[in-house]
C-alpha cells in the first residue's frame, strides 16, 4: 500500500493515513487502498479492534483537491463514488473501530470519522466541512451519518455554514466521546483499544451490528449511491465550478 500502512499488536490492528506531505489527503488511491483493506478485515476474525489514525499533524485534510481540480480520465462517477465505498466499507468492518483525531480533520475527513464507532479527538483538533464553500454537496454517505447523530439542524449549520468547530464543542455535540491532552492522545486510545480487545469477540460483533442496524433505521445510508451524480453534476455545473475555482485559488495563497 503506498497511501495506508497497516501494524498490528495481538487483536489490535492500526489503520494509518500515511500522506503527511499532503496532511492526509484522500485520494483516489488512498480511498481504493481502505476499501481493499477493509475487505481484507472481514477475514481478520483474531483482530477485535482497529484504530484509525492519521501520521503526522492532521488526521486528514479532506478529499484530495489535486483529484478534485483534474478529475481522473474514465467514467467520473466512479471516482466520484470511491468516497462512499470507502465509509461504507469502513463503517461494515466486523472490528470496532476507533478515530484518533489530531489536528485538522476536514470534510471527507470528518465523514471517516463519523464511519467509526468510537471516536477520540485531541484538545487542538479542529474540524470543519467546506465542502459548500467549495461548490461541491457533501457526499459520501455523510449528511445521514451526521443527521443521526446531530440532528438536522445542527447538520445543516455545519454543512452551510462550513465554519471550523473544536473537539470540545464536537464533544458537547456527542460526536466525539472523549477529549484528551495533545500528548496523552496514542496513549489513551491505545488503552481502550487493549481493553475492548479483552471483552468477547461475539458480544463485541453483535452489540455493533445491532448499533449499526439501529443506526440505519433512524437515517439509512442506502440513498447515498446517488451522492456521486451529485458530485458529477456540481464539477459540471457553472456556478459550482467558479466556487470550487476560488476556493482553490484562496487555498494557494
Amino acid at each position: 500500500m503506498n497511501c495506508l500502512r497497516w501494524t498490528e499488536s495481538g487483536s489490535v490492528g492500526r489503520i494509518t493515513l500515511d500522506r503527511p506531505t499532503r496532511l492526509n489527503a484522500l485520494s483516489a488511491e488512498l480511498l481504493a487502498e481502505l476499501v481493499a483493506l477493509c475487505g481484507w478485515l472481514h477475514s481478520r476474525a483474531d483482530i477485535r479492534v482497529v484504530v484509525v489514525i492519521g501520521e503526522g499533524r492532521a488526521f486528514s485534510a479532506g478529499f484530495d483537491l489535486g483529484d478534485f481540480a483534474a478529475p481522473a480520465s474514465g467514467n467520473p462517477r466512479d471516482g466520484a463514488d470511491l468516497g462512499r465505498l470507502a465509509t461504507d466499507a469502513l463503517t461494515n468492518v466486523p472490528q470496532l473501530t476507533i478515530a484518533a483525531v489530531r489536528g485538522r480533520c476536514i470534510g471527507g475527513g470528518a465523514v471517516l470519522v463519523a464511519a467509526c464507532d468510537l471516536r477520540v479527538a485531541s484538545e487542538g483538533a479542529l474540524f470543519s466541512i467546506p465542502e459548500v464553500d467549495l461548490g461541491i454537496p457533501l457526499a459520501w454517505g455523510g449528511i445521514p451519518r451526521l443527521v443521526r447523530e446531530l440532528g438536522p439542524a445542527v447538520t445543516k449549520e455545519l454543512v452551510l455554514t462550513c465554519r471550523p468547530f473544536t473537539a470540545n464543542e464536537a464533544k458537547s455535540l456527542r460526536w466525539i466521546n472523549t477529549v484528551v491532552a495533545e500528548d496523552e492522545l496514542e496513549r489513551h486510545v491505545d488503552e481502550l483499544a487493549t481493553s475492548l480487545a479483552t471483552k468477547p469477540a461475539y458480544a463485541l460483533r453483535a452489540t455493533k451490528a445491532h448499533v449499526n442496524a439501529v443506526t440505519e433505521e433512524m437515517a439509512g445510508t442506502g440513498r447515498s449511491v446517488q451522492d456521486a451524480d451529485s458530485l458529477v453534476y456540481a464539477m459540471r455545473d457553472p456556478e459550482s465550478r467558479a466556487a470550487s475555482m476560488k476556493y482553490l485559488e484562496a487555498r494557494r495563497k
